[in-house]
């Protein structure tokens, strides 16, 4: 038996409870040896706490150094910066890790697309470090360091190395921006000195854009500073089907966070309706980034069956089950 391990579980807002309900069912089916420690984040508890990230949130996960964590809804233009962007920032959760592959029975353009976006999560344009200067006058800084290249770089590298991947490419636009994109592509060519079995090679963001709706094959894992990897990280999901079948890690050196990286769907929140498959597919790289290597298969093998089945699919997914009703099918499948 192994070791018990505490979960950080945060349930988020709008369908976030929901899609929680459902994995939580299942890894409980699976008999994993987890507990689960629940915790708030998001807008939805603003009025409770005063902030959408509560410090215990925070120490709960330093604490548990694991957490699964449902969708989060930040205002547009307004309000408190974002819980996602915070987390990451208390958290020191450098590298994003989104895998995108195709899933049986999702019709999409493409067959057989199997890409991994790793982002830098700390700095850059996208930690919406902001002023205004005048009236009508606003500036944006892009902040980028030697350490957090290397850094992400060297994750990237060692991902694919540990994952039999051949390929990684940095995306950037050190056309324009020379010294900060200057700064990434360096850091990543001196990382790939010690990765020589590895093919490296170096992309335009914009070009990397049109090069994936071309021909998404051409390309295994992707190395990008913030903004550009979440960009492209949504453009890969459309490739497979969506946001709603994909899943999403942010790792540091002390903890990780297993989300669902979809919006919080508010007009379908407790109706039943929600799709669980991204949480779900979080949910097995957890199991798998903690060891239960067996579980995760077991997990990935009976969602996958339940799409290749497709007679309990969701509305998104051209089906009309619910989520309870997908979630029983998954646990069937076990």
């Amino acid at each position: 038996m192994s070791e018990l391990r505490t979960v950080t579980v945060i349930n988020g807002d709008g369908i976030g409870p929901e899609v929680m309900d459902a994995t939580i069912r299942v890894l409980e089916a699976l008999k994993v040896p987890l507990r689960f420690e629940h915790q708030d984040a998001g807008s939805e508890i603003i009025t409770k706490y005063g902030t959408n990230l509560p410090p215990s949130t925070v120490d709960s996960v330093l604490r548990n150094g694991l957490a699964l964590k449902g969708p989060t809804g930040t205002a547009v233009g307004s309000g408190l910066p974002s819980a996602n962007v915070a987390m990451r920032k208390q958290l020191d959760l450098y590298a994003s890790l989104r895998p995108v592959k195709s899933v049986p029975g999702v019709k999409t353009r493409y067959e057989n697309v199997d890409l991994v976006v790793v982002r830098e999560n700390t700095e850059g344009l996208y930690s919406g470090i902001e002023n205004v200067i005048a009236p009508g006058v606003v500036t944006g800084f892009k902040i980028m360091t030697e350490a957090a290249c290397t850094r992400i770089a060297r994750f990237a590298f060692e991902y694919a190395r540990a994952n039999g991947r051949k390929k990684v490419s940095a995306v950037h636009k050190a056309n324009i921006m020379k010294l900060t994109d200057g700064l990434f592509l360096d850091c990543c060519r001196k990382v790939n000195r010690d990765f020589p079995e590895i093919q490296y090679e170096e992309v335009i963001i914009d070009n990397m854009s049109m090069q994936l709706v071309k021909d998404p094959s051409r390309y295994d894992v992707m190395v990008t500073e913030n903004l550009y990897g979440d960009i492209l990280s949504d453009l890969c999901a459309g490739l497979v089907g969506g946001l709603g079948v994909v899943p999403g890690a942010n790792i540091g050196e002390r903890c990780a966070v297993f989300e669902a990286v979809h919006g919080t769907a508010p007009d379908i929140a407790g109706k039943n309706l929600a799709n669980p498959t991204a949480l779900m597919m979080s949910a097995v790289m957890m199991l798998d980034h903690v060891g239960l290597k067996e579980d995760a298969a077991r997990f990935k093998s009976a969602l996958l069956r339940v799409f290749s089945d497709g007679t309990q699919l969701t509305g998104d997914l051209g089906g009309k089950a619910s989520t309870r009703e997908f979630t029983d099918a998954v646990i069937a499948a076990l």
